[in-house]
């Protein structure tokens, strides 16, 4: 029992490092959030008053000072559980480990689900909910630069930070910002000094991240795993600061009970819970542009 103990300890720390390696949004993530019970999420925000001309009879202008909170209330709870007869661990050759397993799930299903469920909620939150304008523009060679300055003016227009903002887009998107049109590009050979890197890292000093267009879809069915709805669309790119966003853990569980340690049969049962949601801060909404297909 001790050495079951000691594994699936183990492995979640490796399963946290593999978030932070494999985790295309991890950097959305916020750190620090407090719960007030259960599933609540609360953020305070303060409103008030501007200054007014001083008179010189005496006294100030006394303004209003208001404090209020905005509650988020987490909804997507997931978990798992496999039973792997210890026969079939031996006669595998131990294909079916519970290292096996759990690796392969994480891979395959864990870190696209937070992908796909980070990315497609950003839009129904800034679309439905904040009553967001999403672009629809059809991205090309000629225009992804001007689409992409038009969302950074109205960025700096709107007071969001510079610094950190982050540039989420599909492999296609890529390819546009790679090959535009006007685009000033800096060549250098490679360690091996035979070849050229073409990739581009970053725009105006922000960061870009490349992710799979299968994990950047409108909607997606969470009913056996994470598979894109029926009448999904595909979002080309993402512009946004993260601290226009919370993304937050509640809970994660991974237990590995070895046979004889449970009364569900002769073998090993693997069990694994995340507990997590994002949303998008009302006042902070315009630190968020989408380009995405038409939904109409």
């Amino acid at each position: 029992m001790a050495n079951t103990v000691n594994y699936a300890t183990q492995f979640e720390k490796q399963l946290r490092q593999k978030y932070k390696r494999e985790c295309l949004s991890d950097d959305l993530t916020t750190e620090k959030v407090k719960f007030i019970n259960a599933k609540t999420v609360k953020i305070p925000y303060i409103e008030l008053g501007g200054f007014k001309d001083h008179g010189r009879n005496g006294g100030f202008n006394r303004q209003n000072a208001k404090n209020n909170f905005m509650t988020f209330t987490l909804q997507h709870d997931r978990d798992v559980e496999y039973f792997i007869d210890t026969e079939d661990v031996d006669e595998s050759n131990l294909a079916l480990s519970a290292a096996n397993i759990t690796n392969t799930f994480e891979e395959e299903h864990a870190i696209p689900e937070r992908d796909c469920y980070n990315f497609s909620k950003i839009y129904s939150e800034y679309k439905t909910r904040l009553s967001g304008t999403v672009d629809n523009t059809a991205l090309t060679t000629a225009n992804v630069l001007t689409q992409y300055d038009s969302y950074m003016k109205q960025m700096d227009e709107d007071e969001v930070p510079e610094e950190g903002r982050l540039l989420y887009v599909t492999p296609t998107v890529n390819d546009l910002i790679k090959n535009a049109e006007n685009v000033q590009k800096v060549f250098s050979l490679n360690a091996g000094g035979n070849g050229f890197m073409r990739a581009v890292r970053s725009l105006d000093d922000v960061k870009i991240r490349k992710i799979p267009s299968v994990r950047m879809k409108t909607s997606y069915n969470y009913t056996d795993g994470c598979t894109p709805g029926v009448s999904a669309k595909q979002i080309n790119m993402i512009l946004v600061h993260p601290k226009s966003v919370i993304s937050c853990d509640k809970h994660a569980y991974i237990k590995l009970w070895a046979p004889g340690t449970h009364t569900q049969g002769d073998g090993y049962l693997y069990q694994l819970r995340k507990y997590w949601d994002l949303f998008l801060i009302d006042t902070r909404a315009q630190g968020v542009k989408i380009n995405a297909e038409s939904e109409e």
